[in-house]
């Protein structure tokens, strides 16, 4: 059984999911596994597009998905196409971390590497939350609210909870 780790942009996953490996978890970071093969995600959102990327994320999962015991931090998108959340489903448990919009805001401060939130981040950022929220609710089999939590807490909330 796998632990699938969702939820926004900056919502902690690879900050928890490097927790969770210090418990002894392998962990695959969907983004990272990415850029390995293909470069830097922004680029690729420049070059070839959204879809281009999201298909790439999709390839990937496939991949991970045939491991187990692992965790998959999964990239702020992925659940969006049902396919993925039907892939990390079959083999996982998918632990929703939810974040406040403006804890969200603060931790993006200054980072240029998102490029679905260059320019206006808020008003982005608010209607990814939007768009989104409901998608993480329905597909998640836990939620963690992060706020005001440190990573180490969640690590160990999450390995409590899914055993």
């Amino acid at each position: 059984m796998n632990i699938v780790l969702a939820g926004m942009p900056a919502s902690g996953k690879t900050t928890v999911s490097k927790q969770l490996e210090r418990l002894g978890k392998k962990v695959y970071d969907t983004d990272a596994e990415i850029v390995k093969e293909h470069g830097e995600i922004k680029r690729i959102f420049e070059k070839h597009g959204e879809e281009y990327f999201r298909n790439l994320e999709t390839i990937t999962l496939g991949r991970l998905c045939e491991l187990d015991g692992i965790v998959i931090s999964t990239g702020g998108g992925c659940l969006m196409r049902k396919a993925n959340t039907a892939l990390l489903k079959q083999n996982g448990k998918i632990v929703y971390l939810r974040t406040d919009v403006e804890t969200l805001l603060k931790r993006i401060e200054g980072d240029d590497t998102r490029p679905l939130l260059l320019g206006d981040a808020r008003g982005k950022l608010q209607k990814l939350y939007d768009e989104r929220t409901p998608v993480y609710e329905r597909a998640a089999d836990l939620i963690i609210d992060t706020d005001g939590q440190k990573p180490e807490e969640i690590a160990h909330k999450i390995t409590e909870l899914i055993k």
